[in-house]
């Protein structure tokens, strides 16, 4: 079950729109995701991620990078202000299973950089992303960040992968038309441009300041974390933030 960090969600409260993503300056771009993620630094790194509280020592965490990096989309502020043609959801970054010796798993989000090569930005608890695009068996697997919900768009249905996803569109889903429907209705007024958006709005609430892990990589703890690279969504969260030791 779910549980979301008090007062961080609305999703009527939330502004669509890309923001600049943050930069790792301590960890070096790299040719792909994957050389990004198992880099030296990227695994001392989880080294200090999965040993904070105490979990385990740093020392034994061994941490490993687990298969391919998986495209990670979320909602189009394109689709919800009804662009033609445009996607449901676009891709904002690549994420990579990592494990440590005690099974803990994260999920490293890399992104592409303006000079050239794969840069690692942010560290997460749980695999969400790469666990539901496992799920959605070859579908378009997309993530609606104002309510952390995840979907797979099959044809022109979008089925729901979580509960929260089962709570906005039902268990069997809905069609493509209606589920832009309901994200014109809840998002529409709060597209970049809007009124909402320039009053500089970000979800109801101050953002709160980012932990680091590490030089300029952002560390992020709970199956659900609040999106502080401000990636798409200035608001998307999961559950709560930590910082590595």
């Amino acid at each position: 079950m779910k549980v979301r960090a008090a007062g961080l969600l609305a999703a009527a409260l939330v502004v669509l729109g890309a923001l600049p993503a943050a930069a790792a300056e301590g960890l070096p771009p790299a040719p792909t995701p994957e050389q990004a993620a198992s880099a030296p630094g990227t695994l001392d790194t989880l080294s200090r991620f999965f040993a904070r509280d105490g979990a385990l020592a740093r020392t034994a965490a061994a941490p490993r990078v687990e298969g391919a990096s998986v495209p990670v989309r979320l909602l189009s502020p394109d689709f919800v202000a009804g662009k033609p043609g445009a996607p449901v959801a676009r891709v904002e970054f690549r994420a990579s299973r990592a494990v440590a010796s005690d099974g803990q798993k994260a999920s490293l989000w890399t992104v592409k950089q303006a000079g050239g090569g794969w840069q690692v930005v942010n560290i997460a608890t749980g695999d969400d992303e790469i666990r539901y695009a496992e799920m959605g068996r070859g579908g378009l697997v997309f993530r609606e960040p104002q309510i952390d919900a995840w979907y797979v768009q099959k044809g022109t249905k979008v089925l729901p992968l979580d509960e929260d996803a089962v709570r906005a569109v039902g268990r069997g889903g809905t069609s493509l038309a209606a589920y832009r429907e309901r994200v014109a209705r809840a998002y529409g007024d709060k597209l970049p441009g809007s009124s909402y958006a320039k009053r500089g709005a970000a979800g109801g609430y101050d953002a709160a300041p980012t932990p680091e892990a590490g030089p300029g990589v952002v560390v992020t703890a709970g199956a659900g974390v609040l999106l502080a690279l401000a990636l798409t969504a200035a608001a998307a969260i999961r559950r709560r933030t930590a910082r590595a030791t």
